[in-house]
């Protein structure tokens, strides 16, 4: 399938510090597959600071929501997308990130081509953002994240167990016969990857295109990223698995 139209979805609460960042790199990505139509959706869940407006400023539409709860945030983001894409038919492309994420140039590009090649799921990696956690923190993240990565031959072909909402495509057929997101304050991307995959999808998983994401200790989902660097900091502290981590959620 070589879709007809992409629908960039991202969820955010309270990101005014990181959202424009965000959206400014998603435009750069849209405009490189170019003339394929882009749409932007901002879910801006439970938001009390500006990041709704800045959302509007960086050409995103926005969606209100007051779930507190990211799978339900996505799923009305993706419900915006699909409706603002309705003229565009069944071929449309769901791609998404997070609002403390940067996404690359080739991006979408990337997702489009696994697409093409037959794929309805793309799994992409991440990379931890400049942080002022310090090297040693960022070195043991990575050491665990990169674990199970294997060389073959002269190249590197990293199939990863991880999966990342912030760098996650999906095709809106694919997406809408498993159900879409389901309303989990946290997995809600792990939940999909199941399903698209114990329903026969064919599922990319790639390191080429990974999405830089904060390193924040604070985070807006429980038991998400945020946990696991605080868990491989202070391992007295809980939270974070880094086992959980590299199982792909």
């Amino acid at each position: 399938m070589t879709p007809a139209a992409v629908a960039v979805v991202v969820p955010a609460h309270d990101e005014e510090r990181r959202v424009q960042a965000c959206l400014r790199s998603v435009r750069a990505a849209a405009a490189f597959v170019a003339p394929v139509p882009v749409v932007i959706v901002v879910a801006a869940d439970a938001c009390t600071d500006a990041t709704a407006a800045l959302a509007v400023h960086g050409g995103a539409s926005v969606v209100p929501t007051w779930h507190r709860n990211v799978g339900a945030a996505r799923a009305a983001g993706v419900n915006h997308a699909l409706m603002l894409l309705a003229d565009a038919g069944p071929d449309v492309w769901l791609a998404m990130t997070d609002a403390d994420s940067t996404v690359p140039t080739t991006w979408i590009a990337h997702q489009l081509a696994w697409a093409h090649r037959g794929y309805d799921a793309v799994l992409g990696t991440i990379r931890l953002a400049s942080t002022t956690l310090g090297a040693l923190h960022v070195a043991r993240h990575d050491a665990d994240y990169f674990r199970t990565r294997r060389v073959t031959g002269t190249r590197s072909r990293w199939e990863h167990p991880h999966v990342h909402g912030a760098n996650l495509g999906v095709s809106a057929a694919a997406y809408l016969r498993v159900g879409g997101f389901a309303p989990l304050p946290t997995g809600e991307d792990h939940d999909l990857a199941v399903r698209l995959s114990t329903t026969g999808h064919r599922i990319a998983r790639t390191d080429r295109h990974p999405v830089h994401t904060a390193s924040r200790l604070r985070g807006r989902a429980p038991g998400g990223l945020a946990d696991l660097l605080t868990a491989l900091r202070d391992p007295a502290a809980g939270g974070g698995d880094p086992a959980r981590h590299r199982a792909g959620v």
